[in-house]
């Protein structure tokens, strides 16, 4: 298990939800299924692109990462955007009982994170994003192919 008081870094960042440090990840539901781990990173990598999102990656990082099995990526246009999508992202852990983590911001909105802690969500400004190159730095990672089919 992974431990369930980490809480991630963020340059500058500050917490949004300081009652939330030290939640357990799985209260009210469990993730211990690799399954459905999968599954929840590729229905939030979904409510990203619903919320019009751009450049929505899923990593892999199992076998690389001690802390997490799968990373989320994606860019915003606007901290309102990227504000509404990250509420929508925790919207969708709620309805399948995952707990979050961490949920931290940057002070001007350029860096979004939710920690489910099976899954970690970024949230990016393009300019930011490309700064950090997270995708770069978990270079090994496996991409998960997650937009296979239109949701209606």
């Amino acid at each position: 298990m992974k431990e369930q008081t980490r809480q991630q870094q963020v340059p500058g960042a500050v917490a949004a939800d300081p009652g939330a440090q030290g939640a357990s990840a799985t209260a009210g539901g469990s993730l211990s299924d690799p399954q459905a781990v999968r599954a929840f990173a590729i229905d939030v990598a979904r409510s990203l692109r619903d919320d019009k999102c751009e450049d929505i990656v899923v990593l892999d990082v199992r076998g690389l990462s001690n802390v997490t099995d799968y990373i989320v990526i994606g860019s915003g246009t606007s901290q309102r955007q990227m504000g509404s999508a990250l509420q929508h992202v925790e919207e969708v852990a709620t309805n399948q009982r995952v707990g979050r983590l961490q949920s931290t911001r940057d002070d001007r909105s350029l860096w979004l994170l939710a920690d489910f802690v099976d899954v970690v969500v970024h949230l990016f400004e393009p300019n930011t994003r490309a700064y950090y190159d997270l995708e770069m730095l978990w270079g090994d990672a496996l991409p998960v192919e997650w937009n296979d089919r239109e949701e209606p």
